[in-house]
């Protein structure tokens, strides 16, 4: 049940929604081949039958692959004190968290009859993905079901924590006012549809995971930082526009004055305006080209690069086994019917068909051929990662694990031109994660 429904190829909509998919290599039966089990973003809306997570292009590489619904929005993380009571866990919320452990539990059962190995499990996932696999990797009931991890932009962690459940089900009682039921008989006797157009209410918060004391017995930081976490080889990273400078800008021509302007009009409503000479230091704008690319990055790492890189710092510190950590730039190239040119950078999400090896799913995008190469890449580097916790492989430039050098940390560009920089960012996340709310209770 969702609301802005993506294109998909499921044949409808309801309750009925914990289905997955499986892609085999052919002759498969009998193997003992690497899995992968990919979560899709959205938290609010998604299907594992789209066409940008079909698994046909990773099966021909050897790996089953294996795509999972879960319960979204109010289905999926609706949590309420009388939930709580009935649960023999004390716990509510968190169900479509837990439709994946299921899914990884079925794994675990079923994918040697496809040919899988169920020791050789990679799990994966972009954005609400992202999140879903950091979480996963933190859960006392998920994390010894997968070997190896993969996360595009987002984590579970910095300003994406999850809040308390106390603090959410205060929200939720509210929903439940809202639509006007009383008791959870009458909230069950709803029809789906009826509960699913009540979420796009004014006023209604949105229905995330929370610290339940089951799913997550403590906070993801917490865990990560005490390094009770899955001890597995983790690639993650985000995109070179996550965000854009027009979010802070508005309607405003970009030059530093109205860069200043908006930064200082932005901290004022945070209660943060101590901090505009600093945020300035760190994304400055003395020139147009600047304001663009600080405010760009400001945008981007607010809404998920921060995020991204508080896992990648922590996994790195405690999880005992290498981090690979990237950078994507390879905006999407113009429409097909020529009423968009090309993108800028790449933006939230774009990275998805590249890295699955769909591009040839997505028809709206008229892919060149630098487009095909930068897939190859993105493509062979989880491949090469899903079958053996490295990325590294015949035809790919190296990509070494995360580790210091000149003041900075290794990452790897994935673009036209794939390399091995070194990230000088740190001071920016740590900035970010000195001013922002990174864990709610």
């Amino acid at each position: 049940m969702q609301r802005g429904v993506f294109p998909v190829r499921s044949d409808g909509m309801s309750e009925d929604c914990l289905h997955l998919n499986v892609w085999t290599p052919a002759g498969a039966e009998g193997k003992n081949l690497p899995v992968l089990v990919y979560f899709y973003g959205g938290g609010a809306d998604g299907d594992g039958s789209e066409p940008r997570y079909d698994g046909a292009s990773l099966a021909q590489r050897g790996i089953v692959t294996v795509t999972v619904n879960y319960r979204l929005n109010v289905f999926g993380f609706l949590a309420l004190p009388a939930l709580a009571k009935e649960s023999p866990h004390h716990a509510a919320g968190n169900y479509g968290c837990l439709d994946q452990v299921a899914a990884l539990r079925w794994v675990q059962h079923n994918i040697s009859a496809f040919g899988g190995n169920p020791d050789e499990v990679t799990i994966g996932g972009e954005s609400f993905g992202s999140i879903s696999v950091s979480m996963l990797m933190a859960s006392p009931l998920s994390k010894d079901l997968e070997q190896r991890a993969i996360g595009e932009s987002s984590a579970s962690l910095g300003n994406r924590a999850p809040p308390s459940l106390a603090l959410v089900e205060k929200y939720d009682e509210a929903f439940v006012k809202h639509v006007g039921a009383h008791s959870l008989a009458q909230l069950r006797a709803m029809p789906a549809i009826t509960l699913l157009k009540a979420t796009g209410d004014e006023g209604v918060v949105g229905f995330v995971p929370v610290i339940d004391g089951w799913f997550l017995p403590r906070s993801p930081k917490a865990i990560y930082e005490a390094g009770d976490q899955a001890h597995i080889p983790l690639l993650v990273g985000s995109n070179s526009q996550e965000g854009y400078y027009t979010a802070l800008l508005k309607d405003k021509p970009p030059t530093p004055a109205n860069y200043r302007a908006a930064m200082e009009r932005e901290a004022a409503k945070e209660h943060l305006s101590n901090y505009v000479a600093e945020a300035l230091k760190l994304y400055p704008g003395s020139s147009e080209a600047e304001v663009k690319a600080s405010g760009t990055a400001l945008i981007g790492d607010s809404f998920i690069a921060f995020s991204t890189w508080r896992w990648m710092h922590l996994q790195r510190k405690t999880g005992r086994a290498p981090v690979y950590y990237y950078y994507f730039t390879k905006g999407r190239p113009a429409t097909r019917d020529g009423k968009a040119g090309p993108d800028t950078g790449a933006r939230h999400s774009g990275e998805i068909e590249y890295a699955l090896g769909n591009l040839s799913t997505n028809d709206i995008y008229a892919w060149t051929a630098a487009d095909y190469k930068v897939s190859a890449a993105m493509e062979g580097y989880f491949a090469n990662f899903i079958k053996t916790g490295n990325p590294n492989g015949a035809g790919l430039p190296h990509w070494p694990a995360v580790a210091p050098r000149d003041g900075g940390l290794l990452r790897q560009v994935i673009g036209v031109d794939v390399h091995t920089t070194v990230d000088h960012n740190a001071a920016r996340y740590e900035f970010l994660e000195r001013i922002m709310p990174n864990e709610r209770h």
